[in-house]
């Protein structure tokens, strides 16, 4: 397994060191659980942008109807 070091700010390893008092677990183990769901979270975000891409580049974009579909639903929930 790699091993990776990395520069903290005070505060950020004063934090990590109560959540892993806190919850029992290591400061290691909260590290990496924070780096996967971070990594998850912007692996499915450009996932997203490059086929919101190749849509466009094909011209598949929302009709006039379905924009305005969407509009008055949010309009009339807004209230």
């Amino acid at each position: 397994m790699p091993v990776m070091s990395l520069r903290l700010s005070d505060d950020q390893s004063d934090t990590l060191a109560r959540l892993a008092q806190a919850t029992g677990r290591s400061k290691n183990f909260l590290a990496a659980q924070a780096l996967d769901e971070y990594l998850a979270r912007e692996a499915w975000q450009i996932g997203e942008i490059q086929q919101a891409i190749v849509e466009a580049d094909a011209g598949d974009f929302a009709s006039e109807a379905e924009v305005e579909a969407v509009l008055n639903k949010w309009t009339r929930n807004a209230g």
